[in-house]
């Protein structure tokens, strides 16, 4: 990107992404999208890369790491009683100077992977939906898991604005979000069932290892207490579980056809991924739908996703060779709310 691209990518940011959820973020964003150096700075980001949020995790990185500076003062995440967020920026950019290679070495190193919690009050659903069509057990393969925390969506428990409680009623996790608009989805009572799962990336976060827990927890934005918990619920959860999933650490694209050879033909699969699709290179996209056609030709295959084409979340399955294409609704980046369409 050029220094205009990166400044609307930072203004963007800002508007359609931190307004109303993060005062700090919304207000550094906007002050970087007015600041050559700073944007300069972030251009080291790999291509693809949502520049925006690598950037602000890198500085947060840093600080979490206990780095000593006056910035610190002005996170939430790090201080009881954060400063006034308006006089914030001038020492942003003194820690950006003073540290820009540590923070260099991060954006040429670091991967946005936030592998957000709360995403899976609208997986839940959405794996009910596909349970009641074809009454089957799933097999799971997520593209850039991450650390696999979303995989384990059927072991946490949900509620949307109501006393009733869905998934796993047994579950410490406990999500909840609001479903907007007039139609709701058919929820279970119980979680359905899950035989296989496997989580694709390009590099994975181990939750085990103290360097890939801190940077997860980085790309947590300082003010949201709510999602720093559940992450540390989900690690736990992981903890527990670990003997269920299986990371495979490569191009998760390329590994489909090879996933799914392994998986027997008494289960359902279920590909999915959140938030990824934007930092593939278009004709990769193209390769990936390619590849859930050529599956479907043989078998069952669900392909959930969003961010890829826009901001729906889309369900393209093939049920007896024959290809759906629907349109679930709209999502909250951060899992807090979802629209429901079908």
């Amino acid at each position: 990107m050029n220094i205009n691209q990166l400044s609307e990518s930072f203004k963007t940011f800002a508007k359609r992404e931190c307004e109303g959820s993060s005062d700090l973020y919304e207000f550094l964003s906007l002050k970087i999208a007015e600041d050559d150096w700073l944007l300069e700075l972030s251009s080291y980001a790999r291509e693809g890369q949502p520049i925006p949020n690598l950037l602000l995790g890198a500085v947060h990185y840093l600080l979490l790491k206990g780095k000593n500076h006056v910035l610190r003062e002005y996170y939430p995440s790090i201080v009881e009683h954060s400063k006034v967020v308006k006089e914030s920026y001038i020492h942003f950019q003194s820690f950006c100077e003073l540290y820009r290679e540590e923070i260099i070495s991060i954006l040429q190193e670091k991967l946005v992977q936030t592998n957000e919690v709360r995403r899976c009050a609208y997986l839940y659903p959405t794996f009910s939906y596909i349970y009641n069509k074809t009454n089957r057990p799933l097999a799971l393969i997520e593209i850039g898991t991450s650390a696999g925390l979303q995989l384990l969506w059927d072991k946490y428990s949900y509620s949307y604005l109501s006393n009733e409680v869905y998934g796993d009623h047994n579950s410490e996790l406990r999500i909840i979000a609001e479903i907007r608009g007039e139609k709701t989805p058919k929820l279970l009572s119980k979680s359905p069932p899950v035989n296989h799962r496997f989580g694709l990336d390009l590099h994975i976060n181990d939750v085990t290892n103290e360097e890939d827990s801190l940077w997860l927890n980085s790309l947590i934005w300082p003010e949201h207490y709510e999602r720093r918990e559940l992450f540390k619920q989900a690690i736990e959860c992981i903890h527990n579980n670990r003997n269920e999933i299986n990371l495979i650490e490569g191009d998760g694209v390329e590994l489909l056809p090879h996933i799914v050879d392994q998986i027997p033909p008494e289960a359902v699969i279920g590909v999915f991924h959140t938030h990824v699709a934007n930092q593939m290179p278009e004709n990769t996209k193209y390769k990936l739908l390619e590849y859930v056609k050529e599956i479907g030709e043989k078998r069952d295959v669900f392909h959930l996703y969003n961010n890829m084409w826009d901001r729906d979340l889309h369900l393209d399955y093939f049920i007896n060779q024959i290809e759906h294409n629907e349109i679930i609704g709209e999502t909250d980046g951060h899992g807090r709310w979802f629209s429901w369409k079908l």
